[in-house]
């Protein structure tokens, strides 16, 4: 650990409760060590508040190793902080200056209305998953299922895509409040895998319609893929379109097929 020690005036948004009206309160933060993580950081603060019987600053967090993707908060207007792929529990404060102002909101966005303080409602996002439904292949032990041939550039694509956290960056980075990104690598993981196959063009149409209820459409400004946490490629976001627009032309085929 460096002996180096900073000091910085932290702005947090307060808001007691989904209703309540919200405000922004500073606090003077010495002693912090560029060592520590970002939530070390808010974890410093809080107890500090707790001694002088005040109510702590609630965020959320859980694994603390940019896994859960539930520590999500907007760091001086970037969502997660100013380091690149990189979720805020992995943030450093080494990345900030002795004397530097560090406000922190919530993520701001119609779909995720604010419970407390940083913390959001991101169920929206679950309902999409859950609206995708399940892969029904039976791949059987694992012998069996590496009987089926992936080649390697496609096994990579769905592993790129699978390592979306959920953390809801892009949405909140997003000038639309657009949900694309996440959508399409959660539809793209399994879309591009054989066992996906069978489900593949409703999984897309369920999964796509079920954003569009809650969340604003995609223009490409591309602050999505800047915030991602993963470094998610947009190039998911062509795919899903892709296969939303053969989804929807093989629903009408079935359609005329069964109603001539």
């Amino acid at each position: 650990m460096s002996d180096k020690q900073m000091r910085i005036t932290l702005t947090a948004w307060r808001q007691d409760g989904p209703d309540a009206p919200g405000r922004f309160e500073t606090y003077d933060v010495p002693g912090v060590s560029p060592d520590m993580s970002f939530l070390e950081m808010l974890d410093v603060v809080n107890e500090r508040l707790q001694r002088e019987g005040k109510e702590p600053i609630a965020f959320d967090h859980d694994c603390r190793e940019g896994i859960c993707g539930s520590c999500g908060m907007m760091i001086n207007g970037q969502a997660h902080g100013p380091e690149r792929g990189t979720a805020t529990c992995q943030l450093h404060m080494r990345k900030f200056r002795d004397g530097d102002h560090v406000t922190i909101e919530p993520w701001r966005a119609a779909a995720f209305p604010v419970i407390r303080d940083l913390i959001v409602d991101r169920t929206a996002l679950d309902r999409i998953i859950e609206s995708g439904g399940y892969i029904s292949a039976p791949t059987g032990g694992a012998p069996d299922a590496n009987l089926i041939p992936i080649p390697k550039p496609v096994a990579d694509a769905a592993m790129d895509a699978a390592a979306c956290i959920g953390c809801g960056a892009c949405v909140a980075a997003c000038p639309n409040g657009a949900a694309q990104l996440f959508t399409a690598a959660k539809v793209q993981h399994l879309n591009l895998l054989p066992q996906g196959q069978a489900e593949r063009w409703d999984r897309t149409i369920n999964m796509v319609e079920t954003m569009e209820e809650y969340f604003g459409s995609c223009t490409l400004h591309r602050e999505c893929e800047a915030a991602c946490p993963k470094s998610i490629s947009i190039d998911f976001i062509a795919l899903m379109n892709r296969d939303y627009a053969k989804a929807q032309l093989a629903q009408r085929r079935l359609v005329g097929q069964t109603f001539p």
